[in-house]
């Protein structure tokens, strides 16, 4: 088969075995987790979405933070007022927070900047301005410090507010978030094992010496180590200890992440061959690392009312879609939210919009 009902037909096999884990319904509990990523291709409205998940949870007496990570500043345009780089009041039991990731990234690169020098030689410090200006330009270095700035937001935040929201793509973000605790695990790990095998090295080049045959100076292999830092010049160990410190909070981010209890992974899109090919993508990835992805949330659905002959051709084209989305997702819960009559734009906009996420049956 060719054309669109083809592609539909073939996307049917998509994720219905991975997906079978989870059953129907389970979207309406949505609201009773403490951290929901909304994720999605860009275009689809998925700030809105999330903006008006934030004020449906405050109707029913949570309170509610939600998190931006993208540079427009999306979630100010969609609440009508500005938000910016500190928590900010949007409406009863709804704050807001975006985050600009390039500034991110200048704040903690200006952060490790002043924490190495600290460990350097005063005669280091020029030079390390200048690795820390390259690094500032680097790539993955407005992510590496968006990803700490989430992690530390979980932790710090969940214990403020009822629910946390965060407004994101959030399959690659969320991917490497998982694998930083490896990587972390990496970097300190090696750390200490050069520390050991230079402190063994030393220790057996100095047994060898005349004056350490004499002494009958033992060799360390065989010695208990009961401090991962043990023998440690006071840099290096300090350098350590902060690697260690990281590696625990993204292994504590990523226990929250991957409980079911606590986080669930929510898809905006539309009804779209795009958006339905991203959304299988990201599903995809996601559920290989045991991330609980709760459903999707299909936007801008075209109401029945819609007429005119080129609103019929256009409700036929997405009655194609709609049936590869509900093929696709089978075993995942979905909802289906209309087009709105104006854009979003403000708080009586998302109140429409919490409605109709009411009215499928968001509890």
């Amino acid at each position: 088969m060719t054309g669109i009902g083809g592609w539909a037909w073939s996307a049917h096999r998509w994720i219905t075995s991975a997906a079978a884990e989870v059953g129907p319904g389970t979207l309406q509990k949505l609201l009773e987790r403490r951290i929901v990523f909304v994720g999605g291709k860009g275009g689809v409205g998925k700030t809105s979405v999330a903006s008006a998940l934030a004020v449906l949870a405050a109707r029913r007496g949570l309170r509610v933070l939600v998190i931006s990570t993208d540079p427009a500043h999306s979630l100010g345009d969609a609440v009508d007022r500005p938000i910016g780089n500190r928590i900010t009041g949007i409406t009863a039991g709804v704050w807001g927070l975006e985050i600009d990731p390039d500034e991110q990234a200048r704040d903690h690169i200006r952060a490790v900047s002043e924490h190495m020098k600290q460990l350097a030689a005063p005669d280091m410090h020029a030079e390390l301005d200048r690795q820390m200006a390259l690094a500032a330009h680097s790539p993955g270095a407005a992510e590496a410090a968006l990803l700490e700035r989430v992690a530390r937001l979980i932790l710090e935040q969940r214990d403020n507010y009822d629910l946390l929201i965060f407004d994101t793509a959030p399959t690659g973000h969320t991917l490497r978030l998982l694998s930083l605790p490896e990587a972390m695990a990496a970097w300190t790990d090696g750390l200490i094992s050069h520390n050991r095998r230079s402190e063994q090295l030393g220790k057996v080049l100095k047994h060898l010496t005349p004056e350490g045959m004499r002494a009958e100076v033992p060799t360390p292999f065989d010695e208990p180590d009961t401090d991962p830092f043990a023998g440690m010049e006071t840099r290096t160990r300090r350098i350590a200890e902060t690697l260690l410190e990281r590696r625990r909070l993204f292994h504590r981010t990523r226990r929250l992440l991957t409980n079911p209890a606590e986080t669930a992974f929510v898809f905006v899109l539309t009804p779209e061959r795009l958006p339905i090919v991203e959304t299988r993508r990201a599903v995809d990835a996601l559920r290989q690392f045991d991330i609980p992805v709760l459903g999707a949330i299909v936007n801008r659905v075209l109401p029945e009312a819609a007429d005119g002959d080129f609103l019929r051709r256009r409700k036929q084209q997405e009655a194609v879609y709609l049936q590869a989305i509900a093929d696709d997702l089978r075993g995942l819960d979905a909802i289906h939210l209309p087009m709105l009559e104006t854009d979003i734009g403000g708080l009586e906009q998302l109140d429409e919009l919490a409605d109709a996420l009411a009215s499928a049956g968001l509890t």
